[in-house]
């Protein structure tokens, strides 16, 4: 096992790293003194994979457990659902010192926690992340939500787990398109912060596509390390935290004008990112030849480089100045200014932008 420790002081927390470790998460809790009661948050796609065998360990570790089942797909990651998890903690007796887990992929993880957060001011919870996309990102560094109808992740917190608990061996049940969805985010560790992981990404393509388990841990430790380096250094998002958001601006608007049914979000991240390369290509910031290393390895690992027919940039540009990374109509873009580095740009003109998406 590979453990990264996310430094936050006495809200530290480890993000452990494995090949077959999911029946060991009961006897990894058992220390932690929680209540005996936890809840398991999960989708019936996950829950039928996997949700046995974490209640099993959950159960030999000396805990009383119960199964908390949401529907499948971003489009239920709504503060209805939250009030159901809600009702469902409320109706089991948890109390303060109780765990709630999050069982699945990023959608699990945001709404698990967004309801930890606000049940009784705030109890424990461990991400348990099934996804390529959840293992890398989203299930750490503390940031849970859910969506709104005019906007992506616009109801959350900030609440960070006691644990995060990955096993690679659950990417092997998962849709290729997931899979591939979730290297937008790995890419995206190396175009911000490490071009020498970039170019492991373009050297060791094949073992990664054919879930080789020393090159899915590796990918996943580095990814894991680097967004702990930011978040200890910034874990609200007031300064350098924000290059994580890179891709993020028009992959948002994507997901948002389509109402999360065309693309997977780590397709619209990665399109995103392609996109917001170009504006930056476009403005000085990064080399040709840069934005075209960017372009190819993204296409190559089989995610969308350009949009497609009939979406209106306009539309789009109007989704983005609705984003939280906009505050007082100034647009914020994470611009790329050479593999490895990112600028964090103000003041992002609305024209740059539709010319970059047309």
């Amino acid at each position: 096992m590979k453990k990264v420790t996310v430094d936050l002081g006495d809200r530290s927390y480890d993000i452990v790293i494995g090949c077959g470790i999911l029946s060991g998460i009961g006897e990894r809790l058992k220390p932690m003194r929680f209540s005996p009661k936890i809840a398991v948050v999960s989708n019936p796609t996950i829950y039928a994979l996997y949700g046995p065998q974490v209640m099993s360990s959950l159960k030999e570790a000396g805990f009383s457990c119960f199964a908390v089942i949401i529907p499948d797909g971003e489009e239920y990651k709504d503060y209805n659902w939250t009030y159901h998890i809600l009702t469902e903690l409320l109706k089991q007796g948890l109390d303060r010192n109780s765990c709630v887990i999050a069982l699945g992929g990023g959608v699990i993880g945001d709404i698990t926690g967004f309801a930890a957060s606000t049940y009784m001011r705030g109890i424990h919870f461990v991400q348990v992340p099934t996804t390529l996309l959840a293992q890398v990102d989203s299930s750490v560094g503390g940031k849970t939500g859910v969506n709104h109808s005019l906007g992506k992740n616009m109801v959350g917190t900030f609440y960070q787990p006691r644990l995060v608990w990955i096993d690679v061996n659950t990417l092997s049940t998962l849709r290729k398109r997931d899979f591939v969805g979730g290297m937008a985010e790995v890419i995206k560790y190396g175009i911000i912060h490490d071009a020498e992981f970039f170019e492991y990404l373009e050297k060791k393509m094949a073992n990664i596509l054919d879930l080789d388990g020393g090159a899915l841990v590796h990918i996943i430790r580095r990814s894991c390390e680097i967004k702990a380096e930011i978040v200890s250094q910034d874990e609200r998002e007031t300064g350098q935290r924000a290059i994580l958001n890179f891709g993020h601006n028009i992959g948002h608007a994507v997901e948002t004008e389509t109402r999360y049914q065309q693309y997977t979000h780590g397709e619209a991240v990665g399109l995103g990112m392609c996109l917001e390369s170009r504006i930056a290509e476009a403005s000085g910031t990064l080399k040709p030849d840069d934005r075209r290393r960017i372009d190819d390895l993204i296409a190559a690992y089989g995610l969308p480089v350009s949009l497609s027919q009939g979406m209106d940039a306009a539309r789009l540009l109007s989704h983005m100045k609705l984003d939280k990374k906009t505050v007082a109509g100034v647009m914020t873009f994470i611009l790329p200014k050479r593999i490895g580095e990112v600028v964090i740009k103000k003041g992002v003109k609305g024209d740059d932008v539709i010319k970059a998406l047309r």
